[in-house]
């Protein structure tokens, strides 16, 4: 068990698919991964995003995948708790990294995020990860992220939706994918009616650790003068294999391996914790 865990928190995220953990990273920490956004706002790789509605003063910047080329975050990655903490979570063998998502929603910047489930974006299979959710400002509860508790526990999938139009991605006939059934996302109203809703208000040194198949969304950042800056790392565990999907996705690496091929036989995912150590 890692010491920044305690069993509760293990069993409410294995039954909830979202917990807060309060003080986790120290200000070596913080201060390190906010020169590493730094870093990649001024070199932004062509994955990145900035979207903004009409007439709206503050913009929502995403990009990833910049881990290697920022040395900041590759620390992160190879020395923080991060990797630890998700073997824990995902009750697995070890941690394999997959990738980093710098997400930031400037202040005033209304764009909302869809409700959505990140597995089915990634070509990966498996049921063992976990995201690292980790804020680098203070998070009120009126723009926290929402979870539909224990969502990753319904068996189903759901087709990725674009951030910019909130609609879905187009599918492509693949006879190599998997037999899948994608269900389109349930509207917000059904969400609220049919899940326990779960949010937590955080600051920097706090982080959410959350399944990749947990539904989630965000509203806006309704701050007039403080932007809502936050690195999300995703986990792998012992039974994650590459899979493969009808739409393009992204990141769309999967690290030179075949469909079904366990993702720690690839360098490209680093196996970064193991409980022998």
């Amino acid at each position: 068990m890692s010491e920044y865990l305690t069993q509760q928190i293990v069993d409410d995220y294995q039954r909830d698919g979202a917990v807060c953990i309060r003080n986790v990273f120290n200000n070596y920490w913080i201060e390190k991964v906010i020169e590493g956004i730094e870093r990649n706002l001024k070199n932004p790789s062509d994955y990145s995003e900035s979207l903004s509605s009409d007439g709206q003063s503050g913009a929502f910047f995403n990009d990833y995948c910049n881990w290697r080329s920022i040395p900041e975050f590759e620390q992160y990655v190879y020395q923080s708790p991060a990797a630890q903490i998700c073997a824990a979570l995902m009750g697995s063998e070890y941690s394999v990294f997959y990738h980093e998502h710098v997400l930031i929603k400037e202040a005033a910047a209304n764009q909302l995020t869809p409700w959505h489930h990140d597995q089915a974006y990634y070509p990966i299979n498996g049921f063992k990860n976990c995201s690292i959710w980790m804020p680098l400002d203070p998070v009120p509860i009126e723009t926290a992220v929402e979870f539909a508790a224990a969502s990753h526990l319904d068996n189903k999938w759901y087709k990725p939706r674009k951030f910019a139009t909130h609609l879905n991605y187009n599918i492509n006939n693949n006879d190599l994918c998997d037999e899948i059934a994608y269900n389109d996302v349930p509207s917000d109203q059904y969400i609220r009616d049919n899940y326990k809703i779960l949010s937590f208000d955080v600051k920097p040194g706090d982080c959410i650790a959350f399944h990749m198949r947990t539904l989630h969304g965000a509203p806006g950042n309704l701050s007039e003068s403080t932007s809502r800056r936050v690195l999300s790392t995703r986990w792998l565990g012992d039974d994650a294999v590459i899979g493969a999907r009808p739409w393009i996705t992204s990141p769309p690496t999967t690290g030179g391996l075949d469909i079904g091929q366990n993702v720690v036989q690839s360098k490209e995912f680093p196996l970064i914790w193991t409980r022998s150590k």
